[in-house]
């Protein structure tokens, strides 16, 4: 397996519930992205082995390495999950999700709400690090609940084992809209001697730059900006805004593909929001292209239409 490789910038994906699947992760790692990451996983479906959740563990060949990330905070529950990981070829990190916001997540003590009892999260990484038999044990943070604290989070990933941290630059309250405070990135970044990755907000090459050297952070983390985008690892890598018209056709057709590889028929369903997606700017018709699909389940009939629309030229 891939050991990370922090002396130059490391670029991740980030999980994204319901969009960085199998065959989204698979496009992508083409694009030369460092570190994929599983959606989040439920520490409790996994300890009690639902089929559902085990099939969300594939990964490609291509992702090497490749982290699964965990939610949850009953110590013997994340025990069973993280024994379940050991028996997974390929892994190199497990990570503890800290980050999510949603309610569902936040109610039973999981995701940001993590950041309301640091103790329980402490233990939590000591859990993960003392059972795991995976190279890395990593933690996706944000930068406190309703207030910041975030250098007092840090350190305590850092004092339980996290040989790395994810920091998504906003506090719980904050979601997903409010402003990106990448100074405290920069600030936890000085106060910790292990790796950090900026989240948030990152949509560009240009803005990778800046994030970079701005914060001094060891790689960037993206998420949404990859969303019908994932070239956008190549353009911040190589630092270049450009992408052709033959190349989007390509990945589109390729990740349709994928989808019906791994989901079967109802792939091509699924795949109905990635569409919507890739057509969001810069192609003529593109409304009613998508509400032409929102209407198309055959999957043929679909391919036959997606790589009609996408042979356009790409306007910007």
């Amino acid at each position: 397996m891939a050991t990370l490789d922090f002396s130059k910038p490391l670029y991740a994906l980030a999980p994204l519930a319901g969009f960085t699947d199998l065959p989204f992760r698979s496009v992508v790692k083409k694009f030369g992205v460092d570190l994929t990451v599983s959606e989040m996983i439920s520490s409790n479906a996994l300890a009690f082995q639902s089929k559902r959740t085990i099939k969300m563990l594939e990964k490609n060949p291509l992702e090497d390495p490749y982290s699964i990330q965990l939610a949850g905070s009953d110590q013997s529950v994340m025990q069973k999950a993280v024994e379940y990981i050991n028996t997974l070829d390929g892994v190199s990190v497990i990570d503890l999700n800290c980050g999510c916001p949603a309610p569902k997540i936040v109610n039973n003590l999981q995701g940001s709400s993590l950041l309301t009892d640091l103790p329980k999260m402490a233990e939590t990484i000591r859990t993960i690090k003392k059972y795991s038999n995976k190279e890395y044990t990593s933690v996706k943070i944000r930068l406190g609940f309703d207030e910041k604290n975030h250098i007092e989070i840090a350190k305590i990933c850092e004092d339980n084992g996290a040989d790395f941290i994810a920091v998504h630059g906003r506090t719980k309250a904050g979601r997903y809209k409010a402003a990106v405070d990448y100074d405290a990135i920069a600030e936890i970044k000085k106060a910790v001697s292990i790796p950090v990755i900026a989240n948030g907000d990152i949509d560009s090459a240009a803005k990778a730059k800046w994030v970079l050297e701005h914060t001094g952070a060891d790689g960037i983390m993206v998420g949404r900006a990859a969303v019908g985008k994932p070239w956008i690892f190549h353009q911040m890598k190589e630092g270049t805004e450009e992408v052709s018209s033959e190349l989007i056709k390509e990945v589109v057709l390729e990740h349709f593909d994928q989808m019906l590889a791994h989901y079967g028929k109802y792939g091509a369903i699924i795949f109905r929001k990635h569409l919507h997606t890739y057509s969001k700017a810069g192609y003529e018709g593109a409304s009613a292209f998508r509400n032409l699909v929102n209407g198309i389940e055959d999957p043929s009939e679909m391919r036959d239409i997606v790589a009609e629309f996408f042979s356009q030229s790409f306007i910007g």
